[in-house]
């Protein structure tokens, strides 16, 4: 009875003992040459506690923050979205990730200095997120390079100088946000040749300058936003009866036009323009806006009763008040 035991005690643990043994070759799925850099980027950012994971004896498809190609097992996400301990400028060896799709750097506001250049060598590059950092210097003109982004986010940073036009000549963008920076000069005229339909466009909270350019009136965006810069001029090229955009943004601007003289689309959901020099009545087409959800005209030199029907009256009297002449409900009765 003894030995018919121990035949298969034996059998099992030998057959255990042979697995553990092959075990760790069948589950090392990380790319030698994707470990070393990323080592490398670890040393970079004085070994913060966050990538503790990151150890040279284990396997780094399975680190914190990575994801690796189901086929290929090389690296294609890194993605840091918490704040964290990371110190110093973003590591030039992030560009020796030849695979990466997905770049996401964000929230570490101990973060400095400039893009690096071999960011430049990440053509595979879908999504670059390095918003809510400490990043300095001006926009890198390279970026225009990385043709596969979708998803450009520099947001909330110390960026300075001009944006540069070469940005228009990504073909697959879908989202650009500049906003929260320190970026001058005018918005380049190329921006009305971005290729995707319905881009979301963010460039508020800079001290951008001049006119919105003239070349957007060829454009359908999906969202743009331009508010607290110092633009001047006429909007006319972002309202057409024919446009898509359902938020716009112009608040907080040097903005001077007739605004009785706009054609408003049925698509816009929200529009504000408070806290510029706008004159003029409010176009009776407003009231035919029956989703829209958010709207702002203080603090302009507009005159005129307030258009009865659609959503108009459902805003508050602060949608409306610091105008020259402005009248009708929820404003005070428009005087005979």
């Amino acid at each position: 009875m003894e030995n018919k035991l121990v035949t298969p005690i034996i059998f099992t643990l030998l057959f255990f003992s042979s697995w553990f043994q092959l075990q760790p070759c069948l589950s090392v799925l990380c790319n030698n040459d994707d470990k070393k850099v990323l080592l490398q980027i670890k040393k970079a950012f004085n070994d913060p506690y966050y990538l503790t994971s990151w150890d040279q004896h284990t396997d780094c498809c399975y680190w914190c923050c990575l994801k690796c190609d189901r086929k290929t097992h090389r690296i294609i996400a890194l993605t840091i979205n918490s704040p964290g301990s990371f110190t110093g400028p973003i590591p030039a060896q992030l560009g020796d990730l030849p695979y990466l799709e997905n770049l996401s750097l964000r929230k570490q506001v101990n973060i400095t200095g400039p893009i690096p250049p071999s960011i430049a060598k990440l053509k595979n590059l879908k999504f670059l997120r390095l918003d809510s950092n400490s990043l300095t210097g001006s926009i890198p003109d390279f970026l225009s390079q990385l043709t596969n982004l979708m998803d450009l986010d520099l947001s909330f940073n110390n960026l300075t100088g001009t944006i540069p036009a070469s940005l228009s000549k990504l073909p697959n963008l879908s989202y650009l946000g500049l906003d929260r920076n320190k970026l001058t000069g005018p918005i380049p005229d190329s921006f009305g040749e971005f290729k995707v339909e319905g881009l979301f466009l963010v460039l508020s909270h800079n001290q951008l300058s001049g006119k919105i350019p003239d070349s957007f009136g060829e454009k359908d965006f999906g969202s743009i936003d331009l508010s607290r810069n110092k633009l001047e001029g006429d909007p006319h090229a972002l309202f057409g009866l024919s446009k898509t955009v359902e938020h716009i943004d112009l608040s907080r601007n040097l903005l001077e036009f007739d605004m009785s003289k706009i054609e408003i689309s049925k698509s816009l959901t929200s529009l504000d323009l408070n806290h510029n020099k706008i004159t003029g009545s409010l176009p009776v087409g407003i009231t035919a806006l029956d989703n829209l959800y958010s709207f702002n005209v203080s603090y302009n030199r507009l005159c005129g009763k307030i258009p009865v029907g659609g959503n108009l009256q459902k805003f508050d009297n602060t949608s409306y008040f610091h105008n020259r002449c402005l009248c009708g409900a929820p404003l005070q009765s428009c005087k005979l």
